[in-house]
């Protein structure tokens, strides 16, 4: 162990001593104080802190007699009283932790990158080793919040006001996906239409919430996902609760999960919502890695989508009326294949 590391082990009476002995300050760009800590402040200065370290979750830090008393949330804090989530207890943190963000190296505690989600100030209603009780003024998240301690440093958190969004709803249990009808030949009017490349592939949608995913097939089955790509898109979407439609398809020897629709996003139901309109919400989340991409979409451009198609030996091309809605489950002529 190195001096950085073992500085600060055994102070007695110090709350950092175990956030200092978990971290070398020559390494990490975090905030290691050498001094012990020291009450300032008002006691009402909170952080939401998103990190994706090994699995990607929230932090919650309270500033509590000159530190920053923390919890891990995997899910993040619940917008509805009706859902509580896991918060566990973590080491105390510096002060000064509230205005960290950056990359933990690999090979040190908590390694990932670690950015402010959201930040304001609480006041405290109640405060024990077992329960918490706060309301908190963020850009993000406001309302009262209570943290009771179930075993060791489990804790849950509850939301106790109303649902921070009355009117959003949740994700649905499954969806079968629209279908596109078969035709010979392009629309005449072009200019109406987007066109697609049909890769060829399985059907799936996934649907992500609190940094997790699962998936459903083209008739509605809960299935498996590629391997890998559940957390890893999961943790690219964050906070952002969404459906998303697209289809398995191999691309350069790779298998690739192609998104083309947005069902749902943030508690809001797309259906009734233009393709156009879905199409550009989709873009806006700049949904790009590994294992999935965004697929491109060209309005009015046709013929030279097909004509791309057969030079790529692809099975064709989808037309989707630039006004349509998404029907869950049917066969729309407003959505048409059109072979190579």
């Amino acid at each position: 162990m190195t001096a950085a590391r073992d500085r600060g082990r055994g102070r007695p009476g110090d709350p950092l001593a175990e956030y200092r002995g978990r971290r070398d300050a020559e390494r990490t760009p975090e905030p290691v104080p050498d001094g012990p800590a020291l009450p300032r402040g008002d006691d009402d200065t909170f952080v939401v802190q998103e990190h994706h370290a090994t699995s990607l979750h929230w932090d919650l830090r309270l500033e509590r007699d000159g530190v920053l008393v923390s919890w891990a949330v995997p899910k993040g804090l619940p917008w509805d009283p009706g859902t509580n989530h896991l918060a566990v207890r973590t080491e105390d943190h510096p002060l000064e932790y509230a205005s960290f963000e950056g990359e933990i190296p690999h090979g040190e505690y908590g390694a990932g990158t670690m950015t402010i989600w959201d930040r304001g100030t609480y006041e405290t209603e109640k405060w024990s080793d077992r329960e918490v009780k706060i309301v908190v003024h963020g850009g993000r998240v406001s309302g009262r919040y209570a943290l009771f301690r179930t075993r060791d440093r489990n804790w849950m958190i509850h939301r106790m006001d109303p649902a921070a969004d009355p009117d959003a709803e949740p994700l649905p249990a499954a969806l079968r996906p629209m279908r596109a009808a078969r035709r010979a030949r392009l629309p005449r009017d072009a200019a109406a239409w987007g066109f697609e490349f049909a890769f060829g592939g399985a059907r799936l949608l996934a649907y992500a919430e609190g940094g997790r995913t699962r998936f459903t097939d083209g008739r509605g089955r809960r299935v498996d996902g590629p391997a890998g790509l559940g957390p890893r898109l999961g943790a690219a979407l964050g906070s952002r609760r969404a459906v998303l439609d697209g289809e398995r398809a191999v691309l350069d020897g790779r298998e690739t999960y192609m998104i083309f629709d947005l069902p749902h996003l943030d508690g809001r139901p797309m259906l009734e919502a233009g393709y156009r309109e879905r199409r550009e919400r989709l873009d806006e989340l700049e949904l790009a890695g590994p294992l999935w991409r965004t697929a491109p979409w060209f309005p009015g451009e046709g013929g030279a989508v097909r004509g791309a198609a057969r030079e790529r030996g692809l099975p064709g091309v989808l037309a989707k009326r630039l006004d349509s809605r998404y029907a869950p489950g049917e066969e729309s002529d407003a959505w048409r294949f059109i072979p190579s």
